[in-house]
């Protein structure tokens, strides 16, 4: 796989947002992200601290799931560095996407999960289904070494 980058920035739904603390105002929640492909993995690296408005997540995991289907990578790792809070919608996301990839004996790795997240993974037995790595490099190097 050549060096691809596909940066998918503001991805937001049209209309009000939640009225809640911390919550998009009328301007929409946006999945800020960035799909590259690196030595054989495509890494999708999300940009946005928060991810919770449904349309948005539904537009990033169109583009996700179209790389995916383009590129076949062996191992799409997701790096979470910047995000601090995500809904469930994006748990489906990553199961959908791993659906995809283990159908050509492909793997989902996650990167640089902070432990409020992980603690998400863990309740919901997912971190028995997703290996999690400190770093993206890291990640990709151990999909290159399997």
């Amino acid at each position: 796989m050549s060096s691809k980058s596909v940066s998918v920035v503001g991805l937001s739904r049209a209309g009000p947002g939640l009225d809640l603390p911390g919550a998009a105002s009328d301007m929409g929640e946006q999945v800020d992200m960035e799909i590259t492909a690196e030595a054989g993995a495509a890494v999708v690296a999300f940009k946005s601290a928060s991810m919770i408005d449904v349309d948005a997540i539904a537009a990033a995991a169109t583009k996700i799931k179209a790389f995916v289907e383009a590129h076949r990578p062996g191992t799409v790792v997701f790096d979470f560095e910047a995000v601090k809070f995500f809904s469930s919608q994006v748990l489906g996301l990553l199961l959908d996407v791993r659906a995809k990839v283990i159908a050509y004996d492909g793997q989902v790795v996650l990167s640089a999960i902070n432990p409020q997240l992980y603690r998400v993974f863990k309740i919901t037995n997912l971190d028995k289904v997703f290996k999690f790595f400190p770093d993206t490099r890291r990640a990709i190097r151990s999909a290159n070494a399997e």
